[in-house]
């Protein structure tokens, strides 16, 4: 195996090149006065402009040790009612959001230079709605969610497949069949910022606040 030159290589690297990234002015002043709607917008801006996987997200969690922790997942909706995701309620991200009811999002289109960060109170949906949401996915996704025992230590990878492989059968032979622990969640938002990469270093960054008498808007030094 080859050998590479960690600080090498990230000396190498270059971002937002020309040839695979546009960076677009962002006028905050033309902002919708809530931010779903820009949300919506610039999804749609990164799905027109060929970003692979837009919908995955940085899902971070605090555990009830207050310990940090963060993984990639599936953005599932976003709505009035909030940003939504799913997992088990007994994985290591369910516990986390049971025994601490918060969380933040961050999503980065490097094809166009933007980010878009998250942060509030987490709910979970019932469980009616939330075996829904399975079941309207795909067969791969059930068989994934039956085979549960999310974040559980694995004895070998012979014993995954295993369990991958029944949990298949049962989900082509019933795809109806529900999966007790798989719950939806929404992050209702307290906080969205808006991220848009400048060539000249003069990122903008437009943070709309939740208040009681709807959304403000702030910008923020880059």
């Amino acid at each position: 195996m080859a050998q590479h030159d960690l600080h090498e290589l990230l000396r190498s690297l270059r971002v937002w090149d020309p040839e695979a990234t546009r960076l677009d002015p962002f006028d905050p002043d033309t902002a919708p006065p809530a931010p779903l709607a820009l949300f919506t917008t610039w999804f749609a801006e990164a799905v027109a402009a060929g970003q692979q996987e837009p919908h995955t997200m940085s899902l971070a969690t605090v555990d009830e040790e207050g310990r940090p922790d963060v993984r990639i997942v599936m953005l599932h909706g976003a709505d009035p009612d909030g940003w939504s995701f799913a997992t088990h309620s007994t994985s290591r991200k369910g516990r986390a959001l049971a025994a601490r009811p918060y969380a933040a999002l961050a999503f980065y289109w490097p094809v166009l230079g933007r980010q878009v960060r998250v942060r509030g109170p987490v709910v979970s949906a019932p469980s009616e709605e939330s075996q829904a949401d399975l079941h309207a996915r795909s067969t791969g996704a059930l068989a994934a969610a039956l085979t549960g025992r999310q974040s559980e230590e694995l004895a070998s990878v012979a014993e995954l497949r295993r369990a991958s492989e029944a949990a298949w059968e049962r989900a082509r032979a019933n795809p109806g069949e529900p999966s007790p622990t798989w719950t939806l969640y929404r992050l209702r938002p307290e906080t969205v910022e808006f991220f848009q990469g400048d060539p000249d270093r003069r990122h903008v960054r437009l943070e709309y606040r939740s208040t009681e008498f709807g959304w403000s808007r702030a910008l923020l030094w880059p």
